[in-house]
């Protein structure tokens, strides 16, 4: 009898085991996407190809993330449902964005998601009570280099201070509206674009490795010459996709 007992036991434990090795992390992704929850948000996952970016980026079930500039919440809400009850999502505005939270931030907030901590930061530097394995910024990058100081300055703290962020081994991801090459950060404040060449080196120099580049928003009709907001281009606009790793 406990023979049985122990063969069957054994049994359950390795079909346990099976189950979770078959939960991959774009499986965590689908189902994420897939919450009644966020039915409000669904429209917006084709224009934004979010399956594959996330699932590009890695993330997974556990993770700590940081979604800087969230925004609406968009990203933060998924990830939430991705990283699950043992994982973190940190949803951060810098203190120069606060208008841009005054609306979204209650918002989010009012959700009570239990593994999302949303405010509004005591500086620009973006900064976390424990190292994150996924820092994720979209359609901000560019941002960072406006506000009329030393934009070079201002980007490699930033990049400094996402280094210091993140975990040996973690994953910096960066998507933002591209520029014409050659235009370095001319573009930053004009046409809220910016020369994916400049990102990439300024990323490096911060001790980052490039992992990987996606074209899932790769628009090769956008004449990179007019602002994200034109009605010719908003929401069409060429954007890159970056994957950096911290070095272990």
């Amino acid at each position: 009898m406990h023979r049985l007992v122990s063969a069957t036991f054994l049994a359950a434990s390795l079909a346990v085991t099976h189950l979770a090795a078959a939960q991959t992390p774009a499986d965590a992704v689908t189902k994420a996407l897939a919450n009644p929850a966020r039915a409000d948000q669904r429209d917006d996952d084709a224009r934004r190809n979010a399956e594959q970016v996330l699932v590009f980026s890695g993330v997974k079930p556990g993770d700590t993330v940081i979604d800087f500039v969230p925004g609406s919440g968009y990203w933060t809400r998924i990830f939430s449902g991705i990283v699950g009850p043992s994982g973190h999502v940190y949803a951060l505005w810098p203190k120069s964005f606060a208008q841009y939270a005054a609306k979204p931030l209650p918002v989010l907030q009012a959700r009570k998601l239990g593994n999302v901590t949303a405010q509004v930061q005591d500086s620009d530097a973006p900064s976390v009570p424990q190292p994150a394995d996924l820092f994720w910024t979209v359609q901000n990058y560019h941002d960072m280099a406006n506000g009329g100081g030393d934009a070079q300055a201002a980007l490699k703290a930033f990049n400094a201070a996402v280094f210091k962020a993140l975990k040996p081994g973690g994953t910096y991801v960066v998507i933002d509206h591209a520029d014409a090459a050659g235009t370095g950060l001319g573009g930053t404040e004009a046409r809220h674009r910016i020369d994916e060449a400049v990102v990439i080196q300024q990323v490096k120099a911060a001790g980052f490795t490039l992992a990987e580049e996606s074209d899932v928003l790769r628009n090769p009709d956008d004449p990179h010459t007019a602002t994200v907001f034109d009605p010719s281009i908003r929401g069409k606009t060429d954007q890159f996709v970056l994957k950096f790793t911290k070095p272990k």
